[in-house]
């Protein structure tokens, strides 16, 4: 029996007497079928089914360490991730998991089963398209920010949510991991493609403008507590079925910048448009689902613009951020930071120890290798110039231009 086995077996049985216990939709229930499914580096994370009824949940356990590295980590990140479920389900009703239960004692978080739905990152790979994804998140940002940002939300409230949702330990990984690892590699944890090595080096370790641009962000992620996000808004946190969408894996949230909700979901895009880019063979084939990722990035981005206009003159209550023209320069402000973020995920992903399946599943090095550069140089451009990004269009022209740049 290997070491995780070991571990995992007393969680297990704790999870099964927990379901019987706390879960209504297992009431009466004699033998539940039970499965841990989790893949991340954090949780546990386990389907328990009634084979009898039907009847099934997710139950995800938070351990005081982490399941990838054993380090220790605060268990009240379970809590806070149920909280956020909670609120996002008023704000975006629809658009989130229902939650069933919160076991503190436990460390269980129970919820909606959605085995049914497939995870976007992994449908974006088999190059699917998903009409209604860019309006599904532009409102689900927009509708889950507004109600918290200082505008709208009364000022001793809002002071009292951001000491509620401080959750250090999680942003401590995301300063390490998004903010520098991939310009310093200091940890030594980078994970770069051979093929790649000079190109990094010189692209991301040595480009003195760019770490700074990067570390002017990231004060931002670590003092501008704009509003209370999401805060890992990636396309392995969004389950789709046809055009339904729920978001969710909230456990890193907190009082954060805007766009780093934003810019998290548009990098995102920008990998699977660099893996259909190198990796579609038929040029018919490549010319349209690439043109279906041009309008959903640039739908998405100027849809989100469009919609917190209207949503912030609709529920600002603060006489001074009422006055003329200061909505607009919030927006601007966003739209910037969201450009960076992309960057810094785009960058993290490609050579950080979290990397993605939309690069890592490229089989062929020379393919590989081209989405990569094209990424990363893609990223660079974003974080250096993250002001010029104030349309969603200005993303895609720079995908192409740097494509054309990056022999294939």
């Amino acid at each position: 029996m290997s070491t995780r086995d070991e571990h995992l077996k007393p969680i297990e049985a704790k999870i099964v007497d927990y379901a019987k216990r706390r879960l209504r939709v297992f009431s009466g229930s004699e033998r539940l079928e039970h499965s841990e499914i989790g893949d991340g580096n954090i949780n546990y994370v386990f389907r328990i089914r009634d084979p009898k009824s039907g009847a099934s949940a997710i139950v995800k356990y938070a351990d005081a360490n982490s399941r990838s590295s054993g380090k220790a980590l605060d268990i009240d990140r379970n809590r806070i991730e149920a909280e956020l479920l909670r609120l996002q389900g008023r704000y975006a009703p629809g658009l989130v998991p229902e939650v069933y239960d919160y076991d503190r004692e436990m460390c269980c978080l129970a919820m909606e089963d959605l085995s049914d739905y497939a995870i976007l990152r992994y449908e974006l790979i088999k190059h699917k398209k998903f009409p209604t994804l860019a309006d599904n998140i532009a409102e689900f940002i927009v509708n889950t920010t507004i109600p918290t940002i200082d505008a709208v939300a009364e000022s001793s409230d809002k002071k009292r949510m951001v000491g509620r949702y401080i959750n250090p330990d999680l942003c401590r990984i995301t300063e390490q991991l998004v903010y520098t690892d991939p310009y310093t590699n200091r940890s030594g944890r980078n994970k770069v493609t051979p093929s790649n090595a000079e190109f990094v080096k010189r692209e991301l370790y040595d480009d003195e403008k760019l770490r700074l641009e990067a570390a002017k962000l990231k004060y931002r992620f670590m003092n501008d507590a704009q509003a209370l996000i999401h805060g890992d808004l990636h396309s392995g946190s969004i389950f789709v079925k046809g055009p339904m969408v729920k978001v969710f894996d909230p456990e890193f949230a907190y009082f954060g910048p805007i766009g780093y909700d934003v810019g998290n979901f548009i990098g995102n895009l920008c990998f699977a448009w660099a893996n259909a880019c190198v990796s579609i063979r038929d040029a018919r084939e490549k010319e349209e689902y690439i043109g279906w990722l041009d309008e959903t990035i640039a739908r998405f981005v100027d849809l989100f613009a469009r919609k917190f206009l209207i949503a912030f003159r609709q529920h600002v209550t603060d006489p001074m951020m009422s006055t003329a023209g200061y909505d607009e320069w919030f927006l601007s402000e966003v739209l910037s930071d969201s450009a960076g973020v992309a960057g810094l995920e785009m960058n993290r992903r490609t050579v950080g120890v979290a990397q993605v399946k939309d690069l890592t599943s490229l089989g062929d090095t020379d393919e590989r290798t081209r989405a990569e550069r094209i990424v990363i140089l893609a990223a660079k451009d974003f974080i250096l110039q993250r002001r010029a990004y104030s349309s969603g269009r200005k993303y895609c022209e720079t995908l192409h231009e740097v494509a054309e740049r990056v022999p294939g």
